[in-house]
């Protein structure tokens, strides 16, 4: 099969493209290499530098596509709030622009990676029943966009599936945004023996997924039946940890002396955050095979085989006032 994945340079992205791959499909991807990285894009896939804003590009590079992976995003749930307007308009009009662009070439299924912030501060573990409560402009973005994929699908009668990844981790994620990736921020800074920060108190709690675990429910749900027309979470619902926790399990790992600096809350961060896997379980087969310390190994052993980065501001914050956290404004990393 022909299939198609956006966001191809990127963590999830590109795991997902190299199972493909290995298992005799062609793979086609684009990536605007904002949030990516080329050496991530494996050779046999046939990549183009788009942006999925672009329905004219979408359109001619998913061309004879059965299947369309849409996993790119500019996944920044805390600086959405101080950056709404980039953060929305990549999410909202770069969704709509590729289900758009699918349809219009004939595509037969669309799998859309949405995100656990369309739950918001529903109770934990959050169920895929539940009404979506997003407590921020991200969050609200998503939901955005699964509601016009399912409009759509139904007008055009294409099939459709909506995975709910949450707190992927592993090798290859980046590590040098100073914006996302908890876990990844903290390694990179505390194997350049700098103290990592910790917004608030440190006891929002989540879970984490391995990125190997994740594969299996996307393989489902874009090249089997199971899962069509459905929203199903992809993750553990096992691990349930605190920041401070992941702080201290990472500082074993690493042999960090160190301690973390906590800093003042994010405005809109929910404190409680996992899913149930229930759904995935009984509908895609979906079992946990790799441990949060499993995950956190492997962050480390790639930042040590790539070597630490200095980390890159390379998103404007549109809105700057006291609210807005210190490591951004003062680039404190």
């Amino acid at each position: 099969m022909r299939i198609f994945i956006s966001g191809i340079a990127g963590f999830l992205g590109s795991h997902l493209a190299e199972r493909l791959l290995s298992m005799g499909h062609m793979v086609v991807g684009c990536d605007s290499l904002l949030g990516g990285e080329l050496i991530n894009v494996p050779p046999e896939a046939e990549f183009y530098q788009y942006d999925c804003r672009d329905f004219n590009a979408m359109a001619k590079v998913m061309r004879g596509c059965e299947l369309v992976y849409h996993c790119a995003a500019t996944a920044y749930e805390g600086l959405s709030v101080f950056a709404p307007a980039m953060i929305m308009d990549n999410i909202v009009t770069g969704s709509v622009s590729v289900f758009s662009a699918a349809i219009a070439d004939g595509a037969r299924r669309i799998v859309f990676c949405s995100s656990m912030a369309r739950y918001g501060t529903n109770a934990v573990p959050f169920l895929e029943s539940y009404d979506p409560r997003p407590q921020d402009p991200y969050g609200i973005a998503k939901v955005t966009a699964e509601q016009a994929l399912i409009n759509l699908a139904n007008v055009h009668g294409v099939e459709y599936a909506i995975a709910v990844p949450h707190n992927i981790i592993g090798a290859r994620q980046k590590f040098d945004d100073p914006y996302r990736n908890v876990a990844s921020i903290m390694a990179n800074l505390m194997l350049q023996r700098r103290s990592p920060f910790i917004y608030g108190d440190g006891e929002q709690m989540r879970c984490f997924s391995h990125i190997e675990d994740c594969l299996s429910c996307l393989l489902a749900m874009g090249l089997t039946p199971r899962g069509l027309g459905e929203v199903v979470n992809i993750g553990p619902d096992e691990e349930f940890v605190s920041i401070n926790q992941l702080f201290r399990q990472l500082k074993a790992t690493i042999g960090f002396e160190g301690q973390a600096i906590h800093l003042t809350d994010r405005p809109q961060e929910v404190r409680q955050a996992y899913c149930s896997s229930l759904k995935a379980r009984e509908l895609l087969g979906y079992c946990t095979t790799r441990t949060l310390e499993d995950g956190l190994d492997d962050i480390v052993a790639h930042i040590r085989q790539v070597g630490p980065r200095k980390f890159r501001y390379h998103l404007d914050i549109e809105i700057r006032n006291e609210r807005t956290p210190r490591t951004w404004t003062e680039r404190l990393m």
